[in-house]
C-alpha cells in the first residue's frame, strides 16, 4: 500500500513539474479573476445601496468565479501542452497570448465595476478609451 502511495505522489510531482515553467502566467490570471471578482462584489453592493434596496451576496457568484479559475488554469495548462509538447517546431507564445487576452477580460470587467464604485469619470474615460483602441487595432489589421 505504501508503494502504491509513493507511486502515486510521485506521478503527481512529474505531472506539476510539466506545468513549473506556466506557474507564473497562472497565479497572475487567478490574480486578476480574483480582483475581478471582489471589486464586482463591491460594486453590485454600491449599485445596490444607490438604487435603495437591500444587498445580499449570493454563492452562486463565487462558485461561478471558482469554475471560471479552474476553466483558466486548464485552459493555460493545455495551451502549455499543445504549445510545448505538440507544437514545439514552432515559436507561438500560445499559453501567452491567452493568458493576456484572460487578464485582458478581467481588466476590462474591473475597469467597468471602477467606474461603478467611484463615479468617477477617469474610469468610464479609460473603459471608452481602450474601447476606441482595440477597434482601431482591429480595423487595421483587416
Amino acid at each position: 500500500m505504501e508503494e502504491l502511495f509513493r507511486f502515486f505522489k510521485m506521478l503527481l510531482i512529474s505531472l506539476l513539474s510539466l506545468f513549473a515553467p506556466v506557474k507564473p502566467l497562472i497565479y497572475c490570471a487567478l490574480v486578476f479573476v480574483l480582483i475581478d471578482f471582489v471589486t464586482g462584489v463591491a460594486a453590485s453592493r454600491a449599485v445596490a445601496k444607490r438604487e435603495g434596496r437591500s444587498w445580499y451576496f449570493e454563492s452562486r457568484e463565487a462558485w461561478r468565479t471558482l469554475y471560471k479559475g479552474g476553466f483558466v488554469v486548464m485552459a493555460i495548462g493545455m495551451m502549455w501542452i499543445l504549445e510545448s509538447c505538440v507544437l514545439d517546431f514552432m515559436t507561438l507564445n500560445l499559453t501567452k497570448l491567452f493568458t493576456g487576452f484572460v487578464c485582458s477580460v478581467e481588466l476590462w470587467s474591473f475597469l467597468e465595476n471602477a467606474a461603478q464604485l467611484s463615479d468617477t469619470p477617469l474610469f468610464e474615460w479609460m473603459r471608452r478609451y481602450l474601447h476606441r483602441r482595440i477597434e482601431n487595432q482591429i480595423d487595421n489589421v483587416k
